[in-house]
Parts: C-alpha cells; structure tokens; sequence
C-alpha cells in the first residue's frame, strides 16, 4: 500500500516506519525537517508541516491511508493546545485529499478503568503526561464524530517501551487489557507497530477505537 506518515522520527513514528517499510509498503513522511531522514528504499520525504491542513493535504493526495504519529513532545508547554491543533489539521488535510482511511495513535489516558472512569482522571495519572493524555482524549472524541472517514484511533497500554518485535499481541477496545499479577499491560512499540501496520492490512477496527498489549 502507499502508506502516509506523520511523525515518522517519533518514539513510535520511527519503529512504525521501519515496520511499514519492512513489509514492502510505500511510504510518504511528512516532515517539517526532510534532513532527519535518511534515504530507504520504498521511502519518500515531503516537507510539510503538520500544522498546516493545506500541505497535509498535498503530500497524502493518493495515499491508500494516513497515519499520524503526530506528537509535538512531552516537554512542550503547549502540547495541549499544540497537539490538538496539529491533529485537526492532518484530519482535515486528509479528507480533503479524499483519503478515507485514517488511523491515529493516541494515549492509554481515555481508557475506562471504571464505569465512567477514564484514565485521565484518576487521582494518580502523571501530572508530566496529563496535558496531552486530556488532548488526545478530546482527539479522540472529535473522531468519534467524523463520518466521512474509515478511522482507527489506537491507544497504547499503560507501559510502552522500547523492546523486541515478537510479532505477538492482544487486543481489547475501551478498557485496559490486563497484565500478569499487578502488574499493568505493557507493549514494545515495536510490537505496537506490528499491530499498527496488521491493522492497515487487514482492518478490524473501523471508526473505533482500539488497544493493545503483549
């Protein structure tokens, strides 16, 4: 497939590239800085910002689908505001490209760990993380309103860390999936970029939302 990627230099960006490229798909990152990237086979790089729904617009014309990976960081002040602002523009850009098929990464923050619970709002979640877990939360009820696009909104579980690619994963959809013991669920991003990419392959999970562990 010809696949179009944001934030491919990403925590999960960089091994979901790798993963798509792996498999022989064709890959378009969008990139306000092309230099970061070095030349593969079966990979092309556009300038474009992500903020801008025009130039998303024109580097995922095309495409069979579009993944944003789109994280403005941690240590944004803004990241709130930022990260919404960002993903408004790649959805727009996206349909007006006339692309249907979307799928975003988000946060572990808008699963239900009690009835009416998210995340988010329990007393404990890092307040480090709280400002773009609540953006991706409002990410992801903005999607759940769009009906013109075959979206996916992916959460990771609690723990997500860099590892191995074992190929192997669970799925569940609002709710964490449990771990062993007391443990929380964890996943590598490698082994989330599995499941990123077997979703695209093979859709499951259109205009939902899903999670994931190992």
């Amino acid at each position: 497939m010809k696949i179009a990627l944001v934030g491919a230099t990403g925590f999960v960006g960089a091994p979901l590239l790798t993963e798509l490229l792996s498999r022989g798909h064709q890959v378009t990152v969008l990139a306000r800085n092309p230099a970061k990237l070095s030349a593969q086979p079966g990979l092309t790089v556009v300038q474009a910002d992500a903020l801008n729904a025009a130039q998303v617009a024109q580097a995922v014309a095309g495409h069979d689908a579009v993944v944003s990976a789109y994280n403005p960081g941690w240590t944004e002040p803004r990241i709130h505001d930022l990260f919404l602002e960002g993903t408004a523009a790649i959805v727009a850009g996206t349909k007006q490209a006339g692309v249907k098929r979307f799928l975003m990464v988000g946060g572990a923050g808008s699963l239900f760990v009690a009835p009416g619970v998210q995340l988010v709002d329990t007393a404990g979640f890092p307040a480090e993380y709280k400002q773009g877990a609540l953006a991706a939360r409002e990410a992801l009820n903005r999607l759940k309103l769009e009906t013109s696009l075959d979206w996916t909104f992916l959460s990771p579980p609690i723990i997500l860390a860099p590892g191995v690619r074992t190929g192997q994963y669970r799925t569940g959809l609002d709710h964490p999936l449990p771990g062993e013991g007391e443990a929380p669920a964890a996943i590598s991003v490698e082994d989330m970029a599995v499941a990123i990419v077997d979703e695209l392959e093979q859709p499951r999970h259109i205009q939902q939302r899903f999670t994931v562990a190992n």
